[in-house]
């Protein structure tokens, strides 16, 4: 992520994390960033919590309305936070290329958990 002319730049990594860790890896590695941005008391990410822990994402540069749109984008439940389902299902959403993948994830999670239930 770069700030450009005072505007936000992402930088896509989620298809080349999940190119490297797989489909269950990324997810592991999505709920160790949704860790780092929650509120520890709450157990979700509230406006608060992103803004104090941004930075550790590399995302210092996100203005206050970004934030607040980011929270608004992923809450499904309307509690003004996000749990660490809607993180995730947010960070797939904001993914274009995994947007694309996501049904060949979800095919191999399924495979993966009839596997595991066959074992």
């Amino acid at each position: 992520m770069a700030a450009l002319n005072n505007q936000v730049e992402f930088h896509d990594q989620l298809p080349l994390m999940e190119e490297k860790l797989g489909g269950d890896g990324l997810i592991r590695e999505l709920c160790k960033g949704f860790q780092l941005l929650m509120d520890v008391d709450k157990g979700v990410i509230t406006f608060d919590s992103l803004k104090n822990n941004a930075s550790v994402l590399g995302l210092e540069d996100l203005s206050d309305d970004d934030m607040l749109s980011m929270l608004r984008e992923g809450d499904c439940d309307g509690d003004g936070a996000l749990n660490q389902m809607e993180f995730c299902v947010l960070m797939f959403r904001l993914s274009p290329d995994l947007m694309d993948q996501s049904e060949v994830l979800l095919e191999d999670a399924l495979e993966q958990e009839m596997k595991n239930s066959y074992q």
